[in-house]
């Protein structure tokens, strides 16, 4: 299983974060809308992601907390057909549904996401994927540390949780 560690913050210097990743020569994938479906589950999280480049059902389990955080994911990449959604949805109840534009950048196993997320806000998250072990989390850890220190992230703007947390608790 795939091991993560990210970073999410509120942020609003996408600009400077973009222009710094352009400095850094990072690998620009494209602009993805988004939209994650998040199904009620007995642990973890279970959503649906449909997008122009990424498609995927995606399982993960994380702690809550501000800062880097470590991420198990089980990852199911799925066809862009609508079918996969139908069959959720009618197997599982919906929780929430998350709409965003995401812009998709890499540095080696660094993955940098610039969301623009209805009804959020904008956001930077910092992705540090170890695919086979090879990294170890200290690594990751110190990876996420040191693009968070070089994008002057503050300490304030450190997101402790998912966009379908914080709908929700919008909605309340």
């Amino acid at each position: 299983m795939p091991l993560n560690v990210e970073i999410k913050a509120r942020s609003s210097q996408i600009k400077t974060v973009r222009r710094l990743l352009e400095n850094q020569v990072a690998r620009f994938v494209g602009v993805d809308h988004q939209v994650d479906t998040y199904f009620k589950v007995d642990h973890g999280r279970l959503k649906l992601r449909q997008g122009n480049i990424e498609n995927a059902l995606i399982h993960y389990s994380r702690s809550n907390q501000a800062g880097p955080k470590k991420s198990e994911v089980l990852l199911y990449q799925s066809p862009t057909s609508a079918n996969l959604k139908e069959v959720l949805e009618a197997a599982l109840d919906k929780l929430v549904v998350v709409d965003k534009m995401r812009e998709i950048y890499f540095i080696d196993n660094v993955k940098f996401h610039l969301d623009k997320v209805v009804d959020l806000g904008t956001f930077v998250e910092i992705e540090a994927i170890d695919q086979d072990g090879s990294i170890g989390e200290a690594k990751l850890q110190e990876q996420c540390n040191y693009y968070l220190q070089l994008f002057q992230i503050p300490a304030s703007d450190l997101v402790e949780y998912s966009y379908s947390d914080l709908l929700l608790e919008k909605g309340k």
